[in-house]
C-alpha cells in the first residue's frame, strides 16, 4: 500500500511501521477524524437514526487506548497531541489495554469517540487504528468513508517534541472495565471452584485481566507469555493452533506437576484481547467455533435469549444450535462491524466470528476476549466435567464439525476469487457442489460441509476456509483448494 493511501478495512486502518504507519500518516488521520468530529458530516449520518441516539457532546472527549505493540503509546499521544490541537479534550489510557476496555469505556464516560491503536492479531511488523463510536461498536463504513475523505493530503506540521506533554487526561481504564466483567459472569458458580487455569495473553494488551479476576475468585492459575515483547516471540499474536506451543507445554506440565481432582483449562487472547480461544486439560484445542457453540449453549441454559448472529466464515455448529432452541440466525458478511450492526439493531443474544471474536448480549456491541474466557471457564465449573468431556458431548449432539483455515500469502488473491466467479465450479476434489454462496468470497457447499475463498481486508493473504464431518477430508479439501488458488489445477466440472 502506498504511504498516502490510506483505506479503512474490515476493522479498521492497519499498515507496516515505518513504511505505511508512519508518524505523518498517523497524523493525518488524526486530522481527518478531528474534521469529522466537528464537522457536519457527522451528523447526518443515517447511523444515528438506526440506533436511535444523539451523537455524543464533543465536550465528553475522545478516549484513546493502544496494545503492546513496538512504538504504540507513542502513536497514541501523537494522535492525542492532533486532537488536542482541534480544542478536543482527549483521555489517554495510562498503560496498554485490550480494545473492549477502551469500549467499555467509551460507553461509560459518554465519549465522543474510541481510538485504539492496534493491530489486533496480525504480524507484529504492523500497527492501525480501530475507531470506536460513541456506544462502544466498530465504526461503520458510513463512519469510515467519511474519515477516508477528509484525510487531508499532506501531513500536518507536528511538533514532535511536545507529544509526551501534551495535556490529555490520564485515565486508568482497567477497574472500570473488570468491574463490568465481574458483574456479567457468575461469581458464585466460581468462586473457588475446583479449577486450575493456564492463561496465555501471546503478549497482548489483555494481560494481567483474566488474572486479576482469578485472584479475586481463588482460583489458581499460571500465565504464559505475560511479559514485554513487541515481536510477540516471532509469531503473530493470534489464537490459532499453530501459534499455541507455549500454552500447551505449560498446561501438560501443570498436568503433570499437579494430579488432583481440578479441572484444568487453558485460555488464550490475541494481541489487543478481543479474541479468545481455549485448550482442554488433554492439550486439544478448543478452536473459536467450539467456542461459540459452547458459550451460546451456556447462556441459553443461563435463561438469556435473542437472536444469533455469525460471520459467513463461522461454523454450521451455531446453526445447529439455533435449530434445536428454535432460535432466530443471521449471517454476515467478514469483519465485526456487521455484528455489531445486528446487535445495535435487533435482539441479539450471541455474535462471533470464526477467528475468535464474539460479543453477548447486556455488554458492549463488542468482541470481548476477557470476559469470553471467564464465561468459558464458568461453563466447566458448572457442569462439572472436564472441558473435553463437555466439548465431546456436544458434538455427540449436534453432530461433529471439524474445522480448519489456511492463510496463502498471495498478491494475486482477487485473481482467485475472480477465476471462482467467472467458472463456479459443479464438482470440487471430487465432490458434488451442491449451491455456491457469494456472500464474501466464494464459499462451495457439500452435502457433508463447506469450503470457502475469502481475500483478506487487511493483509495480502488468500483465506481458505472448510468445515466438514470429518478431519480427514478436511485435510483433503484444503489441499486441492490451495492447489487450484495456486494455479497447479484447473476446476473440475461435471
Amino acid at each position: 500500500m502506498p504511504s498516502d493511501a490510506i483505506r479503512f478495512g474490515t476493522d479498521g486502518w492497519r499498515g507496516v511501521i515505518a513504511r505505511d504507519f508512519t508518524f505523518g500518516n498517523v497524523a493525518r488521520v488524526a486530522q481527518a477524524i478531528a474534521y469529522y468530529l466537528k464537522g457536519p458530516e457527522r451528523m447526518e449520518l443515517d447511523a444515528y437514526r438506526r440506533w436511535g441516539i444523539r451523537p455524543a457532546s464533543l465536550e465528553r472527549g475522545v478516549l484513546i487506548g493502544y496494545d503492546t505493540r513496538f512504538m504504540a503509546r507513542e502513536f497514541a499521544e501523537q494522535m492525542a497531541h492532533i486532537l488536542l490541537h482541534h480544542k478536543i479534550p482527549v483521555y489517554l489510557s495510562t498503560g496498554p489495554v485490550p480494545t473492549p476496555a477502551l469500549s467499555y469505556a467509551v460507553v461509560h464516560q459518554k465519549a465522543a469517540l474510541g481510538l485504539m491503536i492496534t493491530a489486533s492479531h496480525n504480524p507484529p511488523q504492523y500497527l492501525g487504528v480501530k475507531i470506536k463510536t460513541e456506544l462502544g461498536s466498530a465504526a461503520p463504513p458510513e463512519i469510515t468513508q467519511v474519515v477516508e475523505k477528509l484525510i487531508p493530503e499532506r501531513t500536518p506540521k507536528l511538533n514532535v517534541s511536545t507529544f509526551s506533554k501534551s495535556p490529555s487526561h490520564p485515565l486508568d481504564l482497567k477497574p472500570l472495565f473488570l468491574h463490568q466483567v465481574s458483574e456479567l459472569i457468575q461469581r458464585d458458580v466460581l468462586l473457588e471452584a475446583p479449577l486450575r487455569v493456564v492463561i496465555d495473553a501471546m503478549y497482548g494488551s489483555a494481560r494481567g485481566y483474566i488474572a486479576s479476576l482469578l485472584n479475586e475468585l481463588k482460583i489458581p492459575y499460571v500465565t504464559v507469555r505475560h511479559g514485554d515483547d513487541p515481536y510477540f516471540g516471532g509469531r503473530s499474536p493470534e489464537p490459532v493452533q499453530a501459534n499455541l506451543t507455549p500454552l500447551k507445554a505449560v498446561l501438560m506440565a501443570e498436568k503433570a506437576r499437579h494430579r488432583d481432582e481440578r479441572f484444568l483449562v487453558g485460555l488464550v487472547t490475541d494481541g489487543d484481547g478481543d479474541r479468545v480461544a481455549a485448550m482442554d486439560e488433554q492439550g486439544n484445542y478448543v478452536d473459536p467455533h467450539r467456542c461459540y457453540a459452547l458459550l451460546f449453549e451456556h447462556l441459553w441454559a443461563r435463561g438469556w435469549r435473542g437472536k444469533a448472529v455469525k460471520s459467513f466464515a463461522l461454523s454450521d455448529m451455531a446453526t445447529r444450535i439455533a435449530e434445536r432452541h428454535s432460535a432466530p440466525i443471521d449471517e454476515v458478511p467478514v469483519g465485526f462491524k456487521f455484528i455489531c450492526e445486528k446487535l445495535l439493531t435487533d435482539d441479539v443474544l450471541i455474535g462471533g466470528e470464526e477467528s475468535g471474536g464474539i460479543a453477548i448480549k447486556n455488554h458492549i456491541p463488542e468482541r470481548d476476549g476477557v470476559l469470553m474466557a471467564l464465561l468459558l471457564l464458568e461453563i466447566v465449573a458448572s457442569q462439572g466435567k472436564p472441558l473435553s468431556q463437555i466439548v465431546e458431548e456436544l458434538m455427540n449432539e449436534i453432530g461433529h464439525h471439524y474445522y480448519e483455515r489456511r492463510d496463502l500469502n498471495l498478491e494475486e488473491r482477487m485473481e482467485v476469487i475472480q477465476r471462482l466467479k467467472a467458472r463456479e465450479p459443479e464438482v470440487f476434489a471430487g465432490r458434488r457442489v451442491q449451491r455456491i454462496e457469494a456472500l464474501d468470497g466464494i464459499k462451495l457447499r457439500f452435502d457433508d460441509g463447506w469450503l470457502l475463498f475469502r481475500a483478506s481486508g487487511t493483509e495480502p493473504l488468500l483465506r481458505i476456509y472448510c468445515e466438514m464431518d470429518q478431519p480427514e477430508k478436511v485435510t483433503l479439501l484444503l489441499d486441492e483448494a490451495e492447489r487450484f488458488a495456486r494455479g497447479e489445477l484447473e476446476l473440475w466440472m461435471r
